[in-house]
Parts: C-alpha cells; sequence; structure tokens
C-alpha cells in the first residue's frame, strides 16, 4: 500500500485467547502458536482479548515486533482487561472505557467483575486514511435459559454503541472486534448495530471459508463445555468483526474466515473461541452507505424498546436486591444493639449471680459483625447497580423519543 493510493486491502484477526493466565491449559504452548500464526501470517491490525497475563503480552510483543511494531495493552480491573492490539502502522492515540455494570464481585466463579470488561479505542491512519479500531469483550452469557447477566450485557452493549458514536467522529472508517458474547440475532447485537450503523463482516463477505455459519464457539474444540453448546450442535458465533465507513470512503469485505479448531499441524487449538480473520476493500471515493440513522429508526425504534424493558427487568431485580441486603444489614446491627444491651446489664450487675456466657456472646457478636458488614457491602453495590440501571434507562427513554420525534421534524 502506498501513501496516496486510492484503494487499499486491510487484513484483520480477532481472537479470544481463552484465558492466556499462569493457571491455563496449554498457556505456554497457545501463546506461542498465536505468534507463529500472526508472523506467519501478515495481518495489518491484530485485535486479542482475555490475555490477562502481562508477561505473556509482552513475550509477544518482543516475538512480533519485527512485522507488528506497534502494540497497546489496555490496563482495567483487578486482573486486567485482557485486551490489547498488535498493528503494522503507527498508533497514534487510545483511548480505555470501563463498563458501568459488570457482573456480580461474589460470582467468584464467574470472575468477569474482576476483569474490568471494557472497550479499547486505538487510531492509526493507513494511506491517509484514518481507522478508529476499537477491541472490546462483554459479559459472558453462562447460561441462556437463566441468564441473570443479560441486563448488565445490555447495559455494556449501550455504552459500546454510545461510546463508537461519540468518539468516531474524526475518523473515516471504523472497525470493532472482539468477543460480544451475543448470537447474531440477539437483541443486544440488534441495538449495536442499529446504533451505529456498524456492518457485520460475516454476513458482508463475498468469500467464507472456515466453520458452519461463521461458528466461533464449535463442539470439536476440544476446550469447549460441550454441554453448554448442546442446543447448538454446530456451534455459535459470539466473535464479530464489524465496520462501517464513516467519510467519503467505501469498504468491502472480500473474505472471511475462520479457524476450525485445532492449530495446523498440532492436537491443540488456539483457544476454545475460533479466530476470525477478514480482508476488507477500502477505497477513497464514493459516498459511504447506510450512514443515515434515519434509514433504520422504524426498526430501531423497537430494538432500543425491546432493550429498554429487559433493563427495567433486571432494574427491578437490582431494586429487591438491595431492599434484602438492606434489611439483613438491619437485622445485624438490631443482633448487636442486643448485644450490647446485654453486655451491659451484665456489668451493671443487673444479671448477679449468673455467669456470663462469653465465648457464646464472643461468636455471636462476630457473627453479627461479618453479616453486618457484608449486607452493608452488597447493599451498597446493589445500590450502584440500581443507579447505573436507572441512568440507561433514562438514556434509552430519551432516545426513544428523539427518535419518535424525528421523523416530524421535515
Amino acid at each position: 500500500m502506498e501513501e496516496g493510493d486510492p484503494t487499499l486491502r486491510l487484513r484483520i484477526f480477532d481472537l479470544n485467547c481463552w484465558a492466556i493466565r499462569y493457571l491455563s491449559k496449554w498457556r505456554q504452548e497457545r501463546v506461542r502458536l498465536i505468534g507463529d500464526m500472526l508472523l506467519q501470517d501478515s495481518f495489518d491490525l491484530v485485535l486479542l482479548q482475555e490475555v490477562w497475563s502481562e508477561q505473556d503480552y509482552s513475550d509477544l510483543k518482543e516475538k512480533l515486533r519485527g512485522c507488528y511494531p506497534f502494540s497497546h495493552y489496555f490496563h482495567s480491573g483487578v486482573i486486567g482487561s485482557g485486551l490489547c492490539v498488535f498493528s503494522r502502522f503507527p498508533i497514534l492515540d487510545t483511548l480505555l472505557y470501563q463498563y458501568s455494570l459488570n457482573g456480580y464481585p461474589y460470582m467468584l466463579q464467574h470472575g468477569d467483575w474482576f476483569c474490568g470488561k471494557s472497550v479499547g479505542l486505538v487510531v492509526t491512519k493507513i494511506s491517509g486514511i484514518i481507522f478508529n479500531v476499537y477491541v472490546t469483550h462483554l459479559h459472558a452469557e453462562y447460561c441462556r435459559e437463566k441468564d441473570v447477566y443479560l441486563p448488565h450485557r445490555l447495559v455494556q452493549a449501550w455504552e459500546l454503541a454510545q461510546f463508537i458514536r461519540h468518539t468516531s467522529g474524526a475518523a473515516d472508517v471504523m472497525l470493532l472486534g472482539g468477543d460480544l458474547n451475543m448470537h447474531p440475532g440477539d437483541v443486544g447485537i440488534r441495538l449495536l448495530r442499529g446504533w451505529t450503523g456498524l456492518r457485520d463482516a460475516f454476513t458482508e463477505a463475498a468469500r467464507f471459508e472456515g466453520c458452519e455459519d461463521g461458528c466461533t464457539l464449535i463442539p470439536n474444540n476440544r476446550f469447549t463445555v460441550k454441554a453448554e453448546l448442546l442446543p447448538f450442535p454446530q456451534g455459535v458465533r459470539i466473535d464479530y468483526i464489524l465496520y462501517k465507513a464513516i467519510s467519503s470512503v467505501t469498504v468491502k469485505c472480500e473474505e472471511l474466515k475462520t479457524t476450525t479448531g485445532t492449530a495446523p499441524g498440532m492436537d491443540i487449538p488456539f483457544s476454545d473461541h475460533e479466530a476470525v480473520m477478514v480482508t476488507l476493500h477500502i477505497q477513497r471515493q464514493g459516498q459511504a452507505a447506510g450512514d443515515n440513522l434515519s434509514t433504520t429508526e422504524p426498526a430501531l425504534v423497537d430494538v432500543v424498546t425491546e432493550t429498554r424493558t429487559e433493563v427495567v427487568v433486571g432494574l427491578r431485580a437490582a431494586q429487591q436486591q438491595r431492599h434484602s441486603t438492606g434489611r439483613m444489614a438491619a437485622l445485624a446491627l438490631l443482633l448487636l444493639l442486643l448485644q450490647a444491651a446485654a453486655a451491659l446489664g451484665a456489668l451493671a450487675g443487673l444479671v448477679a449471680g449468673q455467669p456470663f456466657p462469653k465465648l457464646s456472646f464472643s461468636l455471636l457478636a462476630f457473627l453479627a459483625i461479618g453479616v453486618l458488614l457484608l449486607a452493608t457491602g452488597l447493599h451498597l453495590f446493589h445500590t450502584m447497580e440500581v443507579k447505573m440501571l436507572q441512568g440507561t434507562e433514562e438514556q434509552m427513554r430519551m432516545a426513544l423519543r428523539v427518535l419518535r420525534e424525528r421523523p416530524s421534524d421535515g
């Protein structure tokens, strides 16, 4: 690609690396395999998720320095966002936005809260075209039949869409890659695409090669939990590369590929997710299609309404949790006050002649204090959850009013 050339082809690689951390299965082997593949196939941009070990990021950075001289790791949460980008082209700017809701700290078996799920933005300039490149990882689903995290994931999808719209004004092209943890027809995907105008590279691709229907979680992968995929014998597609031309630039997806299980010549996969690889044809002429939000407003009203309904359901559940934990804290405080009164009575000699049960009294006091601290902490957490859900619901209500009134403006 030469500077001033009116067309370019951009190759993008996206992979959820599946918990690259010290206790992950075959961690070092998989890091090496991912690095070897990126060196063998010359991509322009590489978007990775779940690289939670900064040492592994540093090793990849050193290994890929000759082919991908520019990179950035996004720091967030307790154990890190896991998001990083490698680029053949200079990185002009970066920005990180951490989602306001991200699961529950007491759900230790899931751990999403400790990751500080976020969206990272990298700005780069290629052949005179400004690219806003977004990489993200939304909250996992875990149980589709009873998805307690759905309101949180929808809030994340809404914030992601808002973040993209409010940061892409100076860009010519915007690209989004990552593990969105949503099926193509889910309301969160429809909201994200409808609100931003992003196109799905899989549905737009002129050529496709890989897993059937572009699935990125497949039963044939030895790392996947087979029981979770029983309702989906062919697998599910939850990893995406989305794109949109903003100014007088046109973007077409020439080809999309996915990996299909094991790494070439090996008996282990790169990850429990399949990688997504796309080739985009970008041209500096003509007006980008689909940039006018009003062309999709009728459908978008329905999508935002559906999303807002789910957020309200989550809000009511959070309010109930706040009420329950507040009541628990009040009962624990009442128990402590009764114990304090009993202790004062004993000191005043009101129960003279009777032995004071110090051991049982102390154990009960410690239990009450523990319950009080735990319940107070949970009450504060669910109070913040209520505030965030209320704020998102109000934003959606305002957006719906604007969408409904806009047709009458002309």
